[in-house]
């Protein structure tokens, strides 16, 4: 079987040929939106020396990748360059107010994974990370649009003001819990949730979102939380 990567989005399937370099951005191979956010030639899909690599060619944007379970994942800056190992790989990135998602389809894989006996979706919650109900419900308000998404594609990240009002909370809890879930994730090793010392990231809402979705640490069940009132108790 020929080695080729497979990409997926919104639905769309692109073949990359181990000779070519696949580029995907708001122009290329796979032209993603006219989003003037989104780097023209943002990431590429190459096989280099025996390996497919995907690389950021971008100078701002971040991707979050992970593997089919979420157990693994690495955040990929400007310039740097991952293996795909796995026979399923997620990239989830932000350009201003939008989130997208894609998936890379290895044919021959270095690595072989078998779905977790106990949870043959894929939809358990992976990571030492433990939420109090009214965190794990403000990540699932800020993650709803993509959570209730069909397959890969696009959504839009709410407003800390939407996002807040889904919930029936005053602004300035919502703005008290999102710091107290983000410091907490800054803590286990999440990378992205802070600009610099004792300052949170001004993009935390994005990456927040990005690892959340991808590492599984909320999912589609999660969206019943919205259904009704949220628990009002005190995080601390």
């Amino acid at each position: 079987m020929a080695d080729h990567v497979h990409v997926e989005y919104c639905g769309e399937w692109f073949d990359v040929a181990e000779d070519k370099v696949f580029t995907i951005g708001r122009e290329g191979d796979l032209a993603v939106d006219d989003n003037p956010y989104l780097h023209r030639n943002f990431l590429t899909v190459a096989r280099h020396d025996g390996i497919w690599w995907l690389s950021n060619n971008g100078s701002r944007l971040t991707a979050t990748v992970a593997d089919r379970t979420g157990g693994l994942q690495a955040w990929l800056s400007p310039g740097s360059r991952l293996p795909l190992v796995f026979a399923l790989t997620s990239v989830v990135f932000t350009a201003g107010p939008t989130t997208y998602e894609l998936s890379l389809h290895v044919a021959q894989p270095a690595f072989r994974q078998e779905p977790m006996e106990d949870d043959p979706d894929g939809a358990t919650t992976i990571g030492p990370v433990l939420l109090t109900e009214s965190q794990r419900a403000l990540v699932v308000a800020l993650a709803e649009p993509m959570l209730s998404r069909d397959g890969t594609g696009l959504s839009a990240i709410p407003s800390s003001a939407e996002a807040a009002a889904r919930l029936g909370w005053k602004i300035t809890k919502f703005n008290r819990k999102l710091d107290n879930v983000c410091d907490k994730l800054d803590k286990a090793g999440i990378a992205g949730l802070r600009g610099g010392i004792g300052r949170l990231a001004s993009n935390r809402k994005a990456r927040l979102v990005e690892h959340a979705v991808s590492s599984h640490l909320v999912t589609r069940a999660d969206l019943v939380m919205l259904e009704g009132p949220v628990a009002d108790a005190d995080d601390a």
